[in-house]
């Protein structure tokens, strides 16, 4: 038993202070054995269980609905990202127009949830690359941020995966990836700090050069108003 409590409380340890161990979603080999009415269903049912075991009266009006509620978010939304099916084509273009310099896709909104406690990360991401002969649609860089965003995560992580996925669709090395997000991990339990929030960057290729890097930065701080 003492065992047990000790390997708990290392278990809380990391994930109190925002250990990743993989730059790839930890995923099991049967993670789609079962299809989403299957995993809405057992979800349901589970979420039903820990109701109950909090003393929750599941025949009022107002809870009755939540089991169904969370199990479909859980898999149609807040994890949608999980599942390969859902990844988003990056259309991508030949660059006839030869544009040469940097395009920067900044306060692109961002949803996640933290791997360790289930609760919401929320932010802002901002993606630059810069083309070697192909360009991406704008959108998709926005759809690639929300897909990985869609599953338990940490925000290390979200960054390289952003960051990879954007390589192997231009091709190309010189892709970076700055976010500003809150995690209501700290925000609203443990140290409850309300105001801080956590800044995580990838750059790939030129932009871990300096300068290219500190003109990124600088589009960032661009005040856009319309």
């Amino acid at each position: 038993m003492k065992i047990e409590d000790t390997l708990e409380n290392q278990f809380d340890e990391i994930g109190n202070d925002h250990i990743s161990t993989s730059e790839d979603t930890p995923l099991r080999s049967d993670a789609f054995d079962l299809d989403d009415a299957e995993k809405i269903e057992r979800i349901r049912n589970n979420v039903r269980e820990i109701m109950h075991t909090l003393g929750l009266d599941l025949n009022d009006d107002s809870l009755k609905g939540t089991p169904n509620r969370v199990a479909k978010m859980y898999v149609n939304e807040i994890f949608g990202g999980l599942n390969p099916s859902r990844r988003p084509k990056a259309s991508t273009f030949d660059n006839k127009y030869k544009y040469g310099e940097m395009l920067v896709e900044k306060n692109i909104i961002l949803y996640s949830t933290c791997e360790h406690h289930l609760l919401p990360i929320v932010g802002r991401a901002h993606v630059a690359y810069i083309s070697n002969g192909t360009v991406v649609g704008l959108s998709k860089m926005n759809r690639i941020v929300d897909y990985y965003a869609k599953r338990p995560q940490v925000q290390e992580r979200l960054n390289i995966q952003i960051v990879r996925e954007l390589q192997k669709a231009l091709g190309t090395e010189d892709v970076a990836c700055v976010i500003d997000a809150k995690h209501l991990c700290v925000n609203s339990r443990g140290i409850r700090d309300i105001d801080s929030s956590t800044v995580t960057a990838e750059y790939g290729g030129k932009f871990k050069e300096e300068l290219v890097r500190r003109e990124f930065l600088n589009y960032l701080n661009l005040d856009t108003h319309f």
